[in-house]
Order: C-alpha cells, then sequence, then structure tokens
C-alpha cells in the first residue's frame, strides 16, 4: 500500500468550502485521501477519522456494489447511484445519493465523491414548493377559490334543474342541504328542513299509519353501514299530511374513509302507484267479468241440459190456467216468489216462466239446488271465497248471488238450506249486502229470489228448522205447483210433447200413442209426477220395436176416465207383444253387459223390480250370463 499523502494533495479551498459534501478517494487503495467540512458533518466523523479509513469501511458489507460503482465511474468517467448506504459515526445508515467523477493527479487515480442526503433533499424539494406558493401569493390563493367558487356554482345549477328531490343529511340525521324539487314534492321550504330532523318531518309514519322508528329508516342505515339503499313503495309525507308515495336511493357520503352523512334522491310517484292500481283493477275486472261470463255460460248450458224439452208449461187444465194467470201477475214485480209442489211437478219450470216474463229476462237465471250443496260450502256457494280464506281456496271465486246480479237467483230445495245461515241468507233479501268469505269487503247486488221446497215450510217453522222471519220474506207471493194426478186431463198433452221432442227417437217410422197406452197413462198415480212421465215416455221409445211404442208401468187400476182421440194403432197379437217384450230384454241385456241388477243392470234401464224381470225372463225363457258389453248373450 502507497504511503499515505500529505495534506498538500488536498483539492484546494474550493473542496473545502463546497457546501455539499465531499470525498477524495483514493482509487488504489481505496483510502479516503481528504473530506471536507460538510462531508464530516454528515457522516458524523472528524476530518482525520475519515482519512484513516477506506470507503469500504463506510460502507460494511458492500463491498461489491462499492467495486461496480467505482468501476462504471473509472469506464464512463462519471456516475451516480443510490444504491450505496453509508454508515453514520453513530452507527445508523444514511441514505444518500452519490455521484463520482474522476480527478486528474499526476501520479495517482483520485475519485471525487459528492454525497447528497436524500432526506435533506426532500426537506429541500418541500420547502421549495412552498416558497413558490408563496412567492405566487394571494392570486394563487383567488384563482383556486374561484375554481370552487364555479364548481360549487355548477353544483347548484344541477340540482335546481333536476326533476328528482334531493337532500342530504348528516351523521345526526339533520338536513344539510335540500333542492327545489324537495321543496315543491314535500311542501317545505330548504329553510325550514335544514338543520331539522328529516325522519322527523317526512318519514315518520308507514303508510298504513303505523310509527316508523329511526332505527328502522334505511336513509339513516347508510350512514350507519355505509351501503346504498333503494327503496320502493315508501311514503314521505307532504307539510299538509298527504302521504307523497315514492322511490328512493340512500347513499352514504365518507369524508376521508369516514361516514359524514348521506344524499337521498327521491321520485314522486303517486300518480305512476295510482295509475298502476288502476290497471290492476281493471285487469281484475277484466278477470272478474271472464269468470262470471264463464260461470254464466256454465250455468246456463246446465240448464238448458237441464231443462231438456221442457220449452214451456204445457197443459189445458184449471190449474194450470189458474198457474199462468199468477206467472203473468208477479212476472212484472220484484217480488219473492215461493213455489211449493211435489217434486217432479215443474217448479223450476215455473221459475224460468217467471223470469222469462220479467224485465230481468235478458240476464240469467242461476239455480242452486240447495239439498246437493254440502253443509261447509253452504256459504262459500252462496257469497262466495277469496283465495287462502280455507284450505283449498287456490282463487278467488263468485258466489252465486254476485253472479245473478241484476237477474234472478233460484233457491231450488230451500227448505234444506242449514238453519246457521238462513240469518245470512235473509240479510241479503232485506239489505242486498253480502261478504264473501275471507274478505271484509261488503258488496251490493240487486237479485230476485224465486224459491221452490216440496217440505212443509210451515211445519219447519214449528219445529225450530227453519227461520219464521225468512219463511215470511220467502212467501210473499205462493204459488203452487199442482201434482200431476190432479190435472190428469193435461197428460195426454204432456205425453205427446215428450213424444215429438224426445232427443234419441229411433230411425224409421214415427211412434204413436195408442189409445190403450192413453188410458194407461191416465189410470196411473204419478207419485213422481211430470219428471216420472217424461221418463216413461222416454223408457218406452227405447223398448219401441216395429214403430210401437212400450208403455212399461207397475200395474194399475182400471183406467179412470176414456182417453181423448188420438192415432189408432195396430192390433197386436199376443205373440207379437212376447215377441217384443223378449227384444226389449234382450237388448237391456247387452248393454248392461248381462247384467240383470243393480245400478245399470238391465232392470235399471227397463224401470222394472229386478224381481219382475227375473219373472218375465223365466216366462220367456231366457237366461243371461255376465259378460263385457258387445259380447253375446247366452239365451235358452
Amino acid at each position: 500500500m502507497p504511503a499515505r499523502p500529505s495534506p498538500d494533495l488536498a483539492i484546494g479551498p474550493a473542496f473545502a468550502a463546497a457546501p455539499e459534501a465531499l470525498l477524495c478517494v483514493d482509487l488504489d487503495s481505496a483510502r479516503i485521501r481528504d473530506a471536507n467540512p460538510a462531508a464530516c458533518a454528515l457522516l458524523g466523523f472528524a476530518r482525520a477519522a475519515l482519512q484513516a479509513r477506506t470507503v469500504f469501511d463506510l460502507h460494511p458489507g458492500q463491498t461489491p456494489a462499492v467495486i461496480v460503482f467505482t468501476q462504471a465511474v473509472l469506464e464512463k468517467g462519471s456516475y451516480w447511484t443510490r444504491a450505496l448506504t453509508a454508515q453514520h459515526a453513530d452507527g445508523h445508515p444514511l441514505a444518500l445519493e452519490y455521484a463520482g467523477a474522476l480527478l486528474p493527479h499526476a501520479g495517482a487515480r483520485l475519485l471525487l465523491l459528492s454525497l447528497s442526503d436524500l432526506e435533506a433533499r426532500h426537506r429541500r424539494d418541500l420547502d421549495a414548493e412552498a416558497e413558490r406558493f408563496m412567492r405566487e401569493g394571494l392570486a394563487e390563493w383567488q384563482r383556486v377559490d374561484r375554481f370552487f367558487e364555479d364548481i360549487e356554482r355548477e353544483n347548484r345549477l344541477i340540482l335546481r334543474a333536476v326533476g328528482e328531490g334531493i337532500y342530504g343529511v348528516n351523521a345526526e340525521g339533520k338536513t344539510t342541504f335540500v333542492n327545489p324539487a324537495a321543496e315543491q314534492i314535500l311542501g317545505w321550504t330548504a329553510e325550514e328542513m335544514i338543520g331539522r330532523d328529516m325522519h322527523t318531518m317526512v318519514h315518520h309514519h308507514h303508510p298504513d299509519g303505523a310509527h316508523y322508528p329511526h332505527e328502522a329508516c334505511p336513509i339513516y342505515a347508510a350512514f350507519r353501514d355505509g351501503a346504498v339503499h333503494h327503496v320502493e313503495n315508501e311514503v314521505f309525507w307532504h307539510r299538509s299530511g298527504k302521504p307523497v308515495w315514492v322511490e328512493y336511493t340512500s347513499t352514504p357520503l365518507r369524508d376521508r374513509g369516514v361516514l359524514i352523512g348521506a344524499v337521498v334522491v327521491f321520485r314522486d310517484v303517486t300518480q305512476k302507484r295510482e295509475a298502476t292500481e288502476q290497471l290492476h283493477a281493471a285487469l281484475a275486472e277484466v278477470d272478474h267479468l271472464r269468470e262470471r261470463l264463464e260461470l254464466e255460460n256454465a250455468y246456463l248450458q246446465e240448464e238448458i241440459r237441464a231443462e231438456g224439452s221442457h220449452r214451456g208449461i204445457i197443459g189445458r187444465s184449471e190449474a194450470i190456467q189458474k198457474l199462468l194467470r199468477q206467472v203473468d201477475l208477479v212476472a212484472p214485480t220484484d217480488a219473492t216468489v215461493l213455489i211449493t209442489g211435489e217434486s217432479g211437478t215443474g217448479k223450476e219450470l215455473i221459475a224460468r216462466a217467471i223470469h222469462d216474463a220479467s224485465e230481468r229476462g235478458e240476464r240469467p237465471l242461476i239455480r242452486v239446488n240447495c239439498a246437493a250443496i254440502p253443509r261447509e260450502l253452504f256459504e262459500s256457494e252462496f257469497f262466495g271465497h277469496v283465495r287462502g280464506a280455507f284450505t283449498g281456496a287456490l282463487r278467488d271465486r263468485i258466489g252465486r248471488f254476485e253472479l245473478a246480479d241484476r237477474g234472478t237467483l233460484f233457491l231450488d230445495e230451500v227448505g234444506e238450506i242449514p238453519l246457521e245461515l238462513q240469518s245470512k241468507l235473509l240479510r241479503v233479501l232485506q239489505e242486498g249486502q253480502f261478504e264473501r268469505i275471507g274478505e271484509e269487503r261488503t258488496r251490493s247486488v240487486d237479485v230476485r229470489i224465486i224459491a221452490a221446497t216440496n217440505r212443509d215450510l210451515k211445519a219447519a217453522v214449528r219445529a225450530g228448522r227453519f227461520r219464521e222471519d225468512l219463511f215470511y220474506r220467502l212467501d210473499v207471493m205462493p204459488i203452487e205447483s199442482v201434482p200431476l194426478r190432479e190435472r190428469r186431463e193435461d197428460i195426454p198433452l204432456l205425453a205427446v210433447h215428450f213424444l215429438e221432442g224426445a232427443r234419441r227417437k229411433p230411425a224409421g217410422a214415427a211412434l204413436q200413442l195408442s189409445e190403450g197406452d192413453v188410458r194407461r197413462l191416465m189410470a196411473y198415480p204419478w207419485p213422481g209426477n211430470v219428471r216420472e212421465l217424461q221418463n216413461v215416455i222416454e223408457r218406452g221409445i227405447i223398448l219401441a220395436r216395429n214403430g210401437r211404442l212400450h208403455i212399461d208401468l207397475p200395474d194399475t187400476a182400471a183406467p179412470l176416465a176414456p182417453a181423448p182421440a188420438l192415432r189408432s194403432a195396430e192390433l197386436e197379437t199376443e205373440s207379437d207383444r212376447r215377441a217384443r217384450t223378449r227384444a226389449s230384454i234382450l237388448a237391456a241385456l247387452e248393454a248392461s253387459g248381462g247384467k240383470v241388477s243393480g245400478a245399470g243392470g238391465a232392470a235399471e234401464r227397463l224401470g222394472l223390480r229386478p224381481t219382475t224381470l227375473a219373472s218375465r225372463m223365466k216366462a220367456l225363457g231366457i237366461e243371461a250370463r255376465a259378460g263385457r258389453r258387445g259380447q253375446a248373450v247366452e239365451v235358452g
């Protein structure tokens, strides 16, 4: 190692007076040849201490980095780096920027190192920036102030221009700003709202009037949980106390990550909601009318099927003439009619004649068979129900009263109505009002009532099975439907009417009633009345052979009166009669699959008692065995 150089090798007074830290390093020995006072102050060593050290001593553990840096200086003539960290005299590291350059010197290779304290440089940069702002002074601050004033003015213009209501609240729920649209929607001025609790002023109750607590308010929740809350179908309350239906979004506001409040953007949707409700109401009305038309059509089809050939009241007897006069008297009125009489006498036909002759004839006649309705379904059948009113109520249902509005409701077998429902029926008759099951809404109807029964309602009233007030409400205009045995002179007309109107006439010659047939019909007591007569004629058509009607009746007494003149019939021998009877029985057995008695059996099809049929089969030598329909029947 060469001898330590003398101080005269130092680089003149400029080196010593330089404000930046400078070191002079011998590249051959790596020793520090000299250090100026700024370097001594930066590194914390005295000049002599530095001159006693190598550049590697100042950078312990960084020898490769120092060598790379010096090599770069040698190759390029000058170089800088921030990759080296010098060690202060007290041991703490120094973040420095190094700049190196070769110094020409006779007999030695010297490196001039400039050390810059990066932290000091950063402080100087901040001071320089502050000095620049200070130098620019008031003009810059005025420019910034004008900038923010322009932003604020633009924001105010935007807030005034938008159609949605906008207001802000702080973290305490106090209103901080309100735009004109919010003032107009809510009826409060900005001066009245700012600084006051928003929820207490406009959001204090639910639409149903229930109290709306602060802690449940989604607007306040925004500055508590930091989430955006979008709400539909709520109300803000106008200053006048009127609810305003709104949709709103509450967005949290943050300042340096801290929640400081929320901004609320809302829209008045009252008209939209009203339009939607009107649309829903219109659609519901359409559904209601559609359902009503469907039900009316179903009822009308049912009535058409039930009526069959009953297109009018047939007869010339005094009893029928009296009945028709009563129909003419009561039809133009809205009086309640109570039709009494035995089963099968045509009570429904009388009700339809009254309805058709009334001003309600264009509306449907709705029939309710009170005897066929299960007790637990009476109220639903009469008044209807809403969806979910009871198990199985999957949709709204229109009751018969509502279906018969502006028409006529025919209560057949009215004596079968349960006692507990009679009071509700009485209310409809008196007030024209009712409620569907499961609904509080009261509905009004305009319905004319025609009731019918085969029971003695006065006796039922005395026995406590029928309300007396309901009986007198129904018995405004009583009409009796007389039994067929009390108007025998009408039997031939009715028989011919049923014969001509039967739907299942066999092909071929027209069937005729013989005088003997008429005598037998008039002699029979007809416990089933007109309905039984119709069934007998239809059965006679089925059993007819060779154009001859077969009237099958239980044995009766001798004819009560001679039959009116009808078309004469051909004489029939005993052999012919037996052949016709045999053919009828065989046809019935084939149709029933060989079954004699029971439902669908040959006896039922022929209208005979099973024992009677068995006797006739034995007499005719017919032996049947059960089999599927269409198979041959074994005949003896």
